[in-house]
């Protein structure tokens, strides 16, 4: 049948309703201009009887996958990304209305090009490439496109290339070294960069972890979303089961501040932790150390562990092939083994508030919970106090 324009209660804008050749659609012109909206649902019904015929992947276009994308639980950051004067400036505004099939790797090298000009391969590979692969893949997942292999750029190598200075926490440090800055923090950020230094997941995905995500017997958590927009499976190391355990047990979000609320949730910018970084910096000495340093250092200790590549690209969410989506919820011995092949260092594994972590997180570096910053400190001497 063929598609029909409706106004809801005779006013506002124009909806098109009905069904071509089996597709049913239901949904806004975005006007309520008569001649406007019946353009567009000429338009429509024209998209519509070439995906009967076609199928879904001669018409899907970028912008379609990735707003489907993003509402599966995808991060908007880079795709939709805008000015403060509204203006878009993400992948979107150079890829929205291209057709999925006409996307080459010339069409992609040009558009990265003109969004960074001036930026380093690491750059557009992370704020570019990265991205739209992740839409890509969900789009082969659905049926709107097929299996490509992306060329990536590559990093800068020789002794005459120019280095700009090195992002705060993006080289590994030692274990040692953790432990000196860790154990110099209170008992709830430092109980958040334990795990991040002992699973290699990113913060976002931590602050993210629910109780139901965590099955200490199995020795298996579960990101039920990465930076990917897939699920994955995370291996448990021996050392985080007490620490986890004991976590879990309350219910709802895994890791709190010390006030027991959920880390804010923020996909676009961290600071989570800035306060207990600078408080921990302040005592212990040690300026080289964030929470992205945790996974780094986890990446370059299973390459010296000598773990597989394609396992340490599974226990970090590198891999996003149809097998490890299938296994997500089921552990890998493979995994668990690798992780738990990275040493603990003693002082770490003797930290005081791991014997019962959750009576440990309401107190604060030093001083056992008391806020002394909020205490006012009366000089009973002093005009005017009691």
């Amino acid at each position: 049948m063929a598609l029909s324009l409706i106004q809801r209660d005779g006013a506002g804008n124009y909806y098109i309703r009905g069904t071509v050749r089996g597709i049913g659609v239901y949904e806004s012109t975005g006007t309520n201009d008569r001649q406007s909206a019946d353009a567009i649902r000429i338009q429509t019904e024209a998209r519509l009887l070439h995906e009967s015929i076609f199928g879904r992947a001669a018409t899907a276009t970028f912008g379609q996958a990735a707003q489907a994308f993003i509402a599966a639980g995808g991060s908007p950051r880079f795709l939709a990304a805008q000015t403060a004067a509204g203006k878009s400036t993400g992948i979107l505004s150079k890829l929205r209305d291209r057709k999925l099939h006409t996307i080459t790797q010339a069409v992609l090298d040009k558009a990265a090009n003109e969004m960074y000009p001036h930026a380093l391969p690491e750059t557009r590979l992370r704020q570019f490439y990265a991205p739209f692969r992740a839409v890509w893949n969900f789009a082969v997942v659905e049926g709107w496109a097929h299996t490509k292999k992306w060329r990536m750029p590559k990093k800068l190598k020789g002794t005459c290339v120019a280095r700009q200075s090195r992002r705060f926490g993006s080289t590994p440090t030692s274990y040692e070294h953790a432990a000196d800055f860790v154990l110099a923090m209170s008992p709830a950020p430092a109980m958040v960069m334990t795990a991040l230094f002992f699973t290699g997941m990113r913060p976002i995905e931590l602050f993210a972890l629910e109780a139901g995500d965590v099955d200490v017997e199995k020795r298996w958590l579960v990101v039920q979303r990465s930076k990917t927009g897939e699920p994955r499976g995370v291996p448990m190391h021996e050392f985080l089961v007490p620490l986890l355990r004991s976590l879990s047990a309350r219910g709802g979000k895994v890791f709190r501040t010390h006030r027991g609320e959920p880390y804010p949730f923020r996909e676009n910018a961290g600071g989570q932790l800035k306060t207990a970084i600078r408080g921990a910096l302040e005592r212990s000495g040690i300026k080289d150390i964030s929470p992205y340093t945790a996974r780094h250092t986890v990446s370059t200790q299973l390459v010296v562990n000598g773990v597989h590549p394609y396992v340490k690209d599974q226990i970090l969410g590198h891999a996003v092939d149809d097998m490890s989506r299938r296994y997500t919820n089921v552990p890998q011995q493979p995994l668990i083994d690798a992780i738990n092949g990275i040493a603990v260092p003693e002082r770490w594994a003797k930290a005081e508030w791991l014997a019962d972590p959750l009576a440990w997180t309401a107190k604060l570096a030093g001083e056992q919970g008391r806020r002394t910053d909020l205490e006012r400190k009366c000089n009973p001497a002093e005009p005017g106090r009691d």
